[in-house]
């Protein structure tokens, strides 16, 4: 048996295999992603198995919701960074989660803190912790709580002890300034 080859498609090109529900588009979508989402969810959930049942129902998600996909407003990684997000975060919030995180024993917890310091996302790879480090210290913290620590913004006014709208101007002010960087 031999190796199953990587899909790889240009953006435009995946876009397209994926409107028209193209078998080549779902592969090409997994291949190029599933490492990086896996990561996103892994980094909210810090539970192995949930992260890969999250990372196939984020799939399905961008398979099955595609149509709200809109380029005009960012690019195809981005929407799909949200949508994994999205879904691990509602995981976390979930009874059934909390619940299961209360009863785990400290051999789980080692076991996961291993595993995530073995499979999360390398930032400094594309030279993204550099970009973030650069940000002023009140943008860098909001923008790790929000998109690295899955907290939400009321979540992050009630921690930093400030006012909801300072929390969302200096989140957009972050993106703002990375947005330049990046293009």
């Amino acid at each position: 048996m031999g190796l199953k080859t990587k899909i790889t498609l240009s953006e435009p090109e995946l876009v397209h295999a994926i409107q028209k529900k193209d078998k080549s588009g779902a592969e090409a979508l997994y291949d190029m992603y599933s490492s990086s989402l896996y990561g996103v969810i892994f980094r909210i959930v810090q539970h192995e198995e949930i992260a890969e049942d999250l990372l196939q129902d984020t799939f399905i998600r961008i398979w099955n919701s595609f149509s709200s996909y809109d380029a005009s407003k960012g690019r195809l990684f981005t929407w799909m960074v949200n949508v994994a997000r999205n879904i691990a975060i509602d995981k976390t919030r979930s009874k059934e989660f909390r619940n299961s995180s209360k009863t785990e024993d400290i051999e789980n917890n080692v076991l996961t803190l291993d595993k995530k310091v073995n499979s999360e996302i390398n930032p400094e790879i594309i030279g993204l912790k550099d970009l973030i480090e650069k940000l002023k210290p009140e943008h860098k913290i909001i923008l790790d709580l929000v998109y690295f620590e899955g907290f939400t913004h009321v979540e992050v006014a009630e921690k930093l002890e400030i006012p909801l709208g300072t929390v969302k101007t200096r989140l957009r002010n972050a993106i703002i300034t990375l947005r330049k960087v990046f293009n």
